[in-house]
């Protein structure tokens, strides 16, 4: 039989156990159903919590979910299924080491992983920015500009340095992420590399290093004496 909420003991709700006994001391579970704010027909808000977390495996497979396989979930629409993608992003938003790298003078590449890790957290595929900076290094603008995996061919040239005349930048840096981790560079990242540190010489807008970024550290081109 479902128990709505609003007919439990007054002690054992979600909220009045968060306001009695500290948000830390709530399970998972009531969190969410504070989040879901209601139930369905048939089951109760934290039910449904349940139900949830069971379908995915835990509260720490929340940072990957997308808003459909939260809609595939019997009782989740589209207002609770973003509901909960909002709550997620605001938490990684939260969690970021560096809120924006505009105008943040580059020192090194240690600035470009602290930024990127947590915009390529959970990707499954590699994504390739160019970052833009201005003749003190200090950062114009971020570009993503392929998503993929890297090949110099489906990468162009014309995007990144238009891009760069367009913001009047000095010289780029190119970062991308290595989804499995090893950040050793392949040899497509190093061909890709040289392809535009060629053409930036010619253009005048230098390539003065590429990061690739993975789940515990990255890899600089500039410190491994690449480029």
């Amino acid at each position: 039989m479902k128990v709505a909420i609003k007919d439990m003991p007054v002690n054992d709700r979600p909220i009045e156990r968060l306001i009695n006994n500290g948000v830390e001391n709530i399970s998972d579970e009531e969190l969410l159903a504070i989040i879901l704010k209601t139930g369905t027909k048939e089951v109760s808000a934290k039910t449904l919590a349940n139900i949830l977390l069971n379908n995915i495996g835990g509260i720490k497979n929340l940072k990957d979910i997308t808003l459909n396989k939260l809609k595939q979930i019997k009782g989740i629409g589209v207002v609770k299924a973003s509901t909960i993608i909002a709550c997620v992003e605001l938490s990684k938003r939260i969690n970021k080491k560096i809120d924006t790298i505009y105008n943040v003078k580059i020192t090194s590449p240690d600035i470009i992983y602290n930024y990127f890790k947590d915009k390529f957290e959970g990707k499954k595929q590699e994504y390739f920015y160019a970052v833009y900076l201005d003749s003190d290094k200090k950062i114009i603008q971020e570009k993503l500009h392929f998503i993929g995996t890297i090949n110099h061919s489906l990468i162009h040239p014309r995007e990144i340095y238009k891009y760069a005349y367009l913001c009047s930048a000095s010289a780029i840096i190119l970062v991308h992420n290595h989804p499995s981790g090893n950040i050793t560079p392949s040899k497509e990242d190093i061909s890709t590399t040289n392809n535009l540190n060629e053409i930036g010489n010619l253009f005048g807008i230098k390539i003065i290093d590429h990061v690739i970024v993975g789940n515990d550290g990255y890899f600089s081109f500039v410190e491994n004496g690449i480029i």
